[in-house]
């Protein structure tokens, strides 16, 4: 396996890998990782798609993908997904995958045509005061010294940052300033998680550093991320004869580990109650989905709050298991033992009737049942004790929804404090009381608010105790690598498994894992796009540093003496130079 960019390798088509009939796949998990993997194993590895096995021990595909309509409960959605131009795996995937709304057109051709026509930005990022705008007016308000403490975490080797905190880098003034307001709400961040992981963010987006206060950056999927994106792929590969086996729970992957190399050959699973084995040969594939940052999810309603379940997930039993066979593996603990660290809550408020939606509109600024974008990204609560922000995609979010209905989506990041008009923490309340803590911060009059969580909207609260597990501060080797070293024919995917430069927490680390798994262990001959080079683009750089200065110029900085000693000079010397018209172009001078 290799990195390439350009047209040259992204159009083209690799021949049949030699041996790939006789070959089979099982892939642990039906995520977006398994499932894009399937769909490499099918379009690049042409392996038949009977030979193809995916293994779930849900009885729906999608993992963290999810957008269900629950004949119980109603809309849920644990999450959604932000994505960018720039993820190359993923996009390299989705032109292959036919849309299931328009004949003749792939899910990227339906995907880029509605951002054209329909481009994502927010009118309000962040609120105060019961609704009234926050005025981040698109300003970081960095200061020199919080500048240079993200110059110098860009410039940080990831070596020096093995198993270091976000706090450990940052000072006070830059915890007080809207970049972090931005970051944290966007990435759900937390001053304890990684931060190697804050450095890969900044280098992997900077290019979209003058996006990041109206996500004018971002786009999104017409409906769900279940509808828009899992189930095109699994009509995809069920046309070609894929096989899912649903209700089964792989409990773990047997190996066999000599001095030269590293062979799956059984794979254990309980079906129906029953322990069954698969016994596996060289030429049978095994791709593991290892860890789950949506293990143990529990669900709510409007009249019970969901329990915080810190029982053995089944996918950390998995990778347990499997890691106590070789050090390779990964050390899954580093990631799963620790969920005051790791979890915050959602919730999924479906309006009813015309009561609320005026709030809505009056703080988003635009009509929520126009069919184009509504807040354009998360809106940020800030002063919210629990740190609320909450989110209308285009409606409606659902195929199935009322014209009538919105679907909003809200979380918090602080799950173990009072709220400010419910008097208990998020994790404690029921969906009645969530929703009336979203509207007294929404604006709706107090005396109001009772009776119009009650009569107008239903909420299904979801707690999640390890949503941002793959965040924690973490060293070489705590993640396996995808492909381990000596491994014959197995591979790890999704957020737990390590790749290169590449961020957790996006669809395109999950695809991009899936692609390099399959391109390596069948020797695919064409490349994996590399990671986009924002970050070694002298102009993206200059661009993204004009923008963090909110209109300051270099020489307005206080640096210290000895180095604006040796400043003027260089100035001097690049003057009618065209490094003199790059810093004019990007207002730095």
């Amino acid at each position: 396996m290799y990195y390439s960019n350009g047209n040259y390798e992204a159009f083209a088509r690799p021949q049949k890998p030699e041996g790939v009939d006789r070959k089979s796949a099982y892939l642990v998990g039906a995520g977006l990782a398994s499932l894009a993997a399937a769909c490499f194993l099918v379009r690049d590895g042409q392996m038949k798609g009977e030979h193809i096995h995916i293994l779930e021990e849900m009885d729906i595909a999608g993992g963290a993908c999810d957008g269900i309509n629950d004949a119980q409960k109603g809309f849920i959605i644990r999450g959604g997904r932000e994505m960018e131009n720039h993820f190359e795996c993923l996009w390299d995937l989705f032109r292959s995958i036919p849309s299931i709304e328009t004949e003749g057109v792939s899910v990227l051709d339906e995907y880029y045509w509605l951002n054209k026509k329909d481009p994502n930005y927010s009118l309000m990022r962040a609120t105060v005061n019961c609704g009234e705008d926050a005025h981040t007016d698109g300003k970081f308000t960095l200061t020199d010294k919080a500048s240079m403490e993200i110059i110098k975490l860009f410039m940080t080797r990831e070596k020096d940052l093995y198993d270091k905190k976000i706090e450990d880098v940052f000072t006070e003034e830059f915890f007080e300033s809207n970049f972090w307001l931005y970051w944290r709400t966007m990435f759900a961040f937390e001053e304890w998680h990684s931060a190697l992981e804050v450095k890969r963010y900044i280098q992997r987006f900077i290019h979209h550093i003058g996006g990041l206060p109206d996500f004018s950056t971002l786009k999104f999927t017409k409906y769900n991320q279940y509808e828009s994106l899992i189930l095109p792929m699994i009509k995809y590969l069920e046309s070609n004869g894929v096989h899912f086996q649903y209700n089964t729970t792989v409990t773990n992957v047997r190996f066999e580990i000599t001095e030269d190399k590293k062979i799956a050959k059984q794979i254990v699973c309980i079906k129906d109650g029953k322990e069954e084995t698969i016994d596996l040969v060289e030429d049978d594939l095994v791709f593991v989905t290892n860890g789950s940052c949506t293990e143990n999810s529990t669900l709510g309603d409007d009249n019970n709050a969901p329990t915080l379940n810190t029982d053995e997930g089944g996918c950390w039993k998995l990778w347990r298991n499997i890691s106590a066979q070789d050090p390779s593996f990964g050390r899954p603990d580093k990631f799963c033992t620790n969920t005051n660290a790791t979890n915050w809550e959602s919730a999924t408020i479906t309006t009813l009737d015309n009561r609320i939606p005026p709030y809505i509109e009056k703080v988003c600024k635009r009509n929520p049942f126009s069919g184009k974008v509504v807040t354009g990204g998360i809106i940020t609560v800030k002063d919210s004790s629990w740190l609320m922000s909450y989110t209308l995609n285009r409606q409606p979010h659902f195929k199935s929804q009322p014209d009538n209905q919105l679907v909003v989506w809200v979380y918090g990041l602080f799950t173990n404090v009072d709220g400010d008009f419910i008097k208990k923490p998020m994790r404690e309340c029921t969906g009645y009381e969530i929703t009336q803590e979203w509207l007294y911060h929404l604006g709706v009059p107090v005396d109001q608010i009772p009776d119009m969580a009650k009569n107008s909207t239903h909420c299904v609260p979801c707690m999640m105790p390890y949503v941002t597990a793959f965040f924690m501060p973490r060293t070489s080797g705590d993640r396996p690598k995808v492909v381990p070293e000596k491994s014959v024919n197995f591979a790890f995917i999704g957020q737990f498994a390590d790749t290169v430069r590449d961020t957790v927490f996006t669809t395109e680390y999950s695809v991009r894992t899936a692609m390099e798994s399959v391109y390596t262990l069948l020797d695919i001959d064409r490349g994996v796009p590399e990671v986009f080079g924002s970050c070694y683009d002298v102009r993206v750089l200059l661009d993204s540093t004009a923008k963090m200065m909110d209109g300051k110029k270099l020489t307005d900085i206080k640096l210290p003496l000895e180095i604006s000693a040796k400043l003027e000079p260089v100035m001097k010397e690049i003057s009618g130079t065209i490094v003199e018209e790059l810093l004019q172009r990007y207002n730095l001078i």
